[in-house]
């Protein structure tokens, strides 16, 4: 009968923590219903306290809801959160947003951003690239002083349009700049 070793014991443990540590994808978890059920509260929170969207999001071919993005900086800052993409009403992808910058900025901050797709091309374009990144393409939609999100979707040809909402924190600025969304199996 042969005896384990100390060598043999750690080995084996190192080896089959490797294995193990591969089989944690999110495949059969139940990370998807838990975002599905933070982007339908923030789809009721930003309808509710924005009506207008509603219009956008019926205009749209696709939706990118990010229910909750964390930013702090220091000199260095960074910034993450996940969400799903919808189409027709039903998540078709989930994605990571991660944001790094640098500069003159102090604090911490948290958002919601809803990426309204108004072209198909747009869509496709977002859906086969490998990761995208928040550009030019962009339009932000944005809150005047009567607490109402102004958007001019019938003369915009964004695109894509960014309604950024419910900011707290003390951090200045929120802009989608620099953002990179990658996809995700949560």
């Amino acid at each position: 009968m042969n005896k384990l070793s100390r060598r043999t014991f750690a080995f084996g443990a190192m080896a089959s923590g490797g294995l193990l540590a591969g089989c944690a994808n999110g495949v059969g978890s139940n990370g998807a219903a838990k975002i599905d059920a933070r982007v339908d509260q923030t789809l009721n929170h930003l309808y509710s306290t924005y009506p207008s969207t509603r219009d956008l999001a019926g205009k749209s071919v696709g939706m990118l809801v990010m229910p909750l993005i964390t930013e702090a900086g220091f000199g260095f800052g960074g910034g993450y959160g996940r969400g799903a993409l919808r189409v027709d009403g039903a998540s078709v992808d989930y994605y990571s947003a991660t944001k790094g910058s640098f500069g003159l900025q102090v604090g911490a901050q948290q958002y919601a951003h809803v990426l309204f797709f108004m072209t198909q091309d747009a869509l496709l374009n977002y859906r086969r690239s490998s990761g995208w990144a928040a550009g030019a393409d962009v339009e932000y939609v944005f809150k005047d002083k009567g607490e109402n999100l102004r958007a001019e979707t019938t003369t915009s040809v964004a695109p894509v349009l960014a309604v950024i909402f419910g900011q707290a924190g003390l951090h200045v600025g929120a802009t989608l700049e620099g953002v990179k969304y990658s996809r995700i199996i949560p």
